[in-house]
Parts: structure tokens; C-alpha cells; sequence
């Protein structure tokens, strides 16, 4: 059962409200975000947030971006893959890139470059339902809005000190959901798991699309989710 907010929405007008229709991480899979957009049908009135992590590992990250840049509606977050490669287009050391980055670099273009370094925010927030997007997570003991963005698209535990982290970094960490007490609700993607990860003040909807699984999408104000299946693995 996908947990509500307690907190009244925020609408004065008879009008429905429109939607904000949150996508996990994509990872280059055109086929599956397409899938995904036309079982939700978006609406030009609907916010379309996109968690990070567009690109690298899958098919078509440059036939994703130009998706994405054909609606009007959506917002990109920041993920820790664009950060990897906005680095690398910053100082043109490559000593920190992956064999995927690699293979994503040869196949972007122009526009695909300018959307990269123009259009990707740390973090969308909804006050209307005190809910905040980010593709990461957040560090304890300081406000989430005031954390950095380096935090926020790469924090997936926490370790015994303390400190944000990624699981690489500190295997043996805790989720970092597992300790965010809330407010606000906080929707993520990035810690990759079979199923969607639900607590009392967050949910993960990375659904591991890349590995054969799902590509969800989490929409409010009805707190649905709505899947895809991967049509292969991709790695």
C-alpha cells in the first residue's frame, strides 16, 4: 500500500489538479520510456519529473534526451551519471570516466550537450503536497535544502560516522531512507532494487529498468505507480 501524506492539498480552484508524474531512472532506455509515457498519457498541464540518470548503460541515451527535450512539461533532475559526464565536459579529464560514459559521449550531440548543461536541476519541489524529487538522497543533520548537489544525486547511505555515501563507498552503510524522518516526503531514484522501496516519508522508484527489470512511474495526487517491463537487460 503506497503510504499518503497526511497534510491537505493545496487547490482553490474546481479545477482538477494536474498531475506530477515522477520517472525513475531511465539509463538510455528509449523503448521502455516510450512504453511508459503512453500508458500514463501525460497531459500538457502535467509535470513530468524525470529523477536522473537519463543516460549511459542503455541503447539510445541521445534518443532519450531528445525525448525528453520534445515536452514542454518536464523537468529534469539531476543524476550522479550527468554529473560524471558535465565533469568531464568541464575539464576534459577523462581519467574518471566508465566504459559506458565513454560509449555515451561518441553518440551525443550538439543539442543533446546543451541540454545537459543547461536544463538538469539538483532537486524539484512541490509545496502543494510538501514533496521533494531528487535523484539521490539527502545527509543528515542538515536542512535538505541547503545540501549540496553533489549530495543530493550521489547519496545512497549513510556510514557509521555519519557521512552521505555511496554504496560503493561504504557497502556496509545504512539506506539513507531508512533514517529521513520527514517532511518533506521525498521520491528518489538511484538505489536500484527489484521492487519499489516505500517508507513512511520517502519512496524509490529506480526499478532496476537497465538490468530486465521495470521502468515505474510514481503519480500524485493519486500516489499510483505504474510499471513497464524492461524488454531485455541491457547489461
Amino acid at each position: 500500500m503506497i503510504r499518503r501524506l497526511t497534510l491537505p492539498l493545496k487547490n482553490d480552484t474546481k479545477e482538477p489538479m494536474s498531475r506530477i508524474i515522477a520517472i525513475g531512472d531511465v539509463h538510455g532506455c528509449l523503448d521502455e520510456l516510450n512504453d511508459l509515457l503512453e500508458r500514463v498519457s501525460p497531459t500538457p498541464q502535467d509535470r513530468i519529473v524525470f529523477l536522473g540518470d537519463l543516460i549511459n548503460r542503455g541503447p539510445n541515451s541521445s534518443g532519450v534526451l531528445k525525448r525528453v527535450r520534445s515536452m514542454p512539461n518536464a523537468i529534469s533532475i539531476l543524476g550522479n551519471h550527468e554529473l560524471r559526464l558535465l565533469r568531464y565536459d568541464r575539464t576534459q579529464d577523462a581519467g574518471s570516466l566508465r566504459d559506458s560514459d565513454k560509449k555515451t559521449i561518441k553518440g551525443l550531440n550538439k543539442k543533446d550537450w546543451q541540454f545537459l548543461r543547461y536544463n538538469l536541476i539538483p532537486y524539484y519541489y512541490a509545496p502543494e503536497y510538501e514533496t521533494v524529487f531528487v535523484h539521490g538522497g539527502f545527509a543528515p543533520g542538515k536542512p535538505w535544502y541547503k545540501q549540496s548537489a553533489k549530495t543530493m544525486c550521489r547519496t545512497q547511505v549513510i556510514t557509521p560516522e555519519g557521512k552521505a555515501a555511496t554504496r560503493r563507498e561504504c557497502p556496509d552503510g545504512t539506506p539513507w531512507f531508512d533514517l529521513w524522518q520527514g517532511p518533506p516526503f521525498v521520491v528518489y531514484g538511484h538505489f536500484r532494487r527489484t521492487e519499489v522501496v516505500e517508507r513512511e516519508y520517502s519512496i524509490g522508484i529506480d526499478t532496476a529498468c537497465i538490468d530486465g527489470g521495470h521502468l515505474t512511474a510514481y503519480i500524485l495526487p493519486e500516489k499510483k505507480i505504474v510499471q513497464v517491463p524492461a524488454r531485455m537487460s541491457y547489461r
